[in-house]
């Protein structure tokens, strides 16, 4: 299982990115997928995760009503679309499937 985030950069805050993840080595569409992330000097925190199936969410307290994880089966990509963004979003996001994680992109929102 490959797992490969891209689409970060530096946003200042209130505005918006959008983080894709390309998927390859399951069948996508079975699986519960997952963003994480993690700031300078703190553990990995994980913000969204859409469930397989019926493609249920759940966010963290940090993002919901900001990020909104979606996939899309056919082309076996995840994304998370990052609204109204905040210099606390800072920080290194990957996607996750199982133990599997793979590298991360960098989003720094400035103040």
């Amino acid at each position: 299982v490959q797992l490969q985030a891209s689409g970060g950069g530096l946003v200042q805050a209130g505005g918006s990115l959008r983080l894709s993840c390309a998927v390859s080595g399951l069948t996508f569409g079975n699986s519960a997928i997952a963003w994480f992330r993690q700031a300078p000097g703190k553990e990995r925190e994980g913000i969204a995760c859409i469930v397989s199936d019926n493609d249920d969410t759940v966010y963290s307290d940090s993002v919901k009503g900001r990020f909104t994880i979606s996939r899309d089966n056919a082309k076996n990509m995840l994304y998370l679309q990052m609204d109204s963004l905040k210099p606390e979003d800072t920080a290194v996001y990957s996607c996750r499937w199982a133990s599997v994680t793979g590298p991360g992109t960098l989003v720094t929102v400035s103040s």
